[in-house]
């Protein structure tokens, strides 16, 4: 599942290429419309396909920023503002191609699901393999209750804090530690991939329960996330399997991962073992974290 970073490195590169053009129309796949016609909220959720095609043309793409791993598209028609919020689910990707035949890999030109044709020429196309992702118009956050209950963004001030009064309560405290860093209430964009590294650097072993940790290991562990998460930033992000920008390019940082998906550890060379925590599996060293 793409995490912060690879959101963020589609926003950075998909802002330039869309933000300023407007949209005519929107094509929905049929796999799509099948769901929805009996009752499956399938990708445009929230919304019926009809009313989303209607809505959405005509809609001038002011800008897009990024909350924790969704990716906000600033849209109006008439001076009227919405938001079309986009979740990337497992396997979601943005393109900008002039035609499909642009998309360069083949899984991901057969799941093309949502086509956004451009007023001046090209198409803005939301393609995913698995059909976990959604785009859901809404008018504001507030529409849509689940975007309000994310934690602060980790990178700003109020977010530090905010982990460790999390980590505090009842409901925090007894639960393993990679637990708690990859629930979005807590640290918002941080997933399996970087919360198995923080860990690993930082020593700890991923079925700790937040509490057994001292608050000044926990403010080191917020850090380690912080600086991994950046870093990933900068490598463009970790394509273990099927995250893509929207050149369809992949990115970088999971030649620099050290222990998640590894068999043997780096530091060490003892075996690695895995367990699974809020059904996610988790990579440790059993030697080195403890």
């Amino acid at each position: 599942m793409p995490e912060l970073p690879e959101v963020e490195g589609v926003v950075r590169s998909l802002a330039p290429v869309s933000a300023g053009r407007t949209i005519l129309s929107v094509k929905i796949s049929e796999t799509v419309l099948s769901a929805k016609q009996i009752g499956k909220e399938a990708i445009v959720k929230g919304i019926t396909s009809e009313d989303f095609i209607s809505e959405m043309a005509g809609m001038k793409i002011l800008a897009l920023s990024r909350r924790s791993k969704y990716i906000y598209f600033h849209v109006e028609r008439d001076e009227e503002p919405y938001l079309l919020v986009s979740h990337l689910g497992m396997t979601g990707a943005w393109f900008v191609v002039d035609t499909l035949d642009d998309i360069k890999e083949e899984r991901f030109r057969r799941h093309v699901h949502v086509t956004f044709e451009m007023a001046d020429g090209g198409l803005l196309v939301y393609s995913d393999i698995r059909r976990f992702g959604e785009l859901r118009l809404v008018k504001a956050e507030s529409d849509y209750p689940p975007l309000l209950e994310m934690a602060p963004e980790p990178f700003s001030e109020e977010a530090l804090h905010h982990f460790l009064a999390m980590c505090e309560t009842p409901k925090y405290a007894r639960k393993p530690i990679k637990e708690v860093i990859m629930d979005g209430h807590v640290i918002s964009g941080c997933g399996n991939i970087y919360a198995t590294e923080a860990l690993y650097t930082m020593k700890i072993h991923p079925n700790r329960s937040a509490g057994r940790i001292s608050k000044e290991r926990k403010i080191e562990l917020f850090q380690t996330i912080v600086d991994v998460l950046q870093e990933s930033i900068r490598a463009g992000g970790s394509s273990i399997s099927d995250y893509r920008n929207i050149n369809g390019e992949a990115g970088t940082m999971q030649e620099r991962l050290k222990m998640y998906g590894k068999k043997f550890c780096p530091g060490c060379g003892t075996r690695t073992k895995s367990l699974k925590i809020a059904g996610r599996t988790s990579v440790y060293c059993p030697s080195c974290q403890h």
